[in-house]
């Protein structure tokens, strides 16, 4: 009786471990890189937690319709190079961390000489619900839809026709 009381102790410790284990590792895991095509969600009451999940998601609409050369990394990941075709989206997940830090930024270039950066993914901007900008779930972002310095344009899936532009900033740092 007692070694059954014994191992059934063990048992549910081990139970127990395995189910933080599993917990945890769903809510912290930064998914692989995957091409992604549709959109779900939006803006909500994201800003508030920290581990909120985000998708984002980069369209190539650049002027000349060339191949959009993308490489993306926070200080924890780096997706590696991607190359999206013209009027083609590729997208990333992710959760934001515990201290509300996360932060990813891309490195864009196309055609003969086209180099600039952009950090993709802020919290202050992305995932504040007292910043100056909607919070997104699902982050759309259009590379090059607007050629008059604001290359970059988060739209929103709703209202893809209000597009909110920003200009490279090829100078800041991750």
């Amino acid at each position: 009786m007692a070694l059954f009381d014994k191992s059934h102790s063990i048992f549910m410790v081990m139970i127990s471990f395995y189910s933080l284990y599993t917990i945890f590792s769903s809510v912290l895991d930064v998914s692989n890189a995957v091409q992604e095509t549709s959109t779900s969600g939006s803006a909500g009451v994201d800003g508030f937690w920290p581990l909120a999940p985000k998708h984002v998601i980069i369209n190539n609409t650049v002027q000349s319709k060339q191949t959009l050369n993308v490489h993306c990394k926070s200080s924890e990941d780096d997706l590696g190079l991607i190359h999206i075709p013209w009027n083609q989206t590729w997208g990333f997940k992710f959760h934001v961390n515990v201290f509300k830090t996360t932060k990813f930024r891309c490195h864009f270039t196309w055609g003969i000489g086209e180099s600039h950066e952009f950090n993709i993914f802020t919290v202050a901007r992305d995932d504040d619900n007292f910043g100056d900008y909607e919070v997104c779930k699902v982050c759309i972002w259009e590379v090059g839809r607007d050629n008059k310095g604001k290359a970059m344009c988060r739209v929103n899936r709703d209202e893809l026709n209000h597009p909110v532009c920003f200009p490279w900033d090829d100078k800041a740092i991750l």
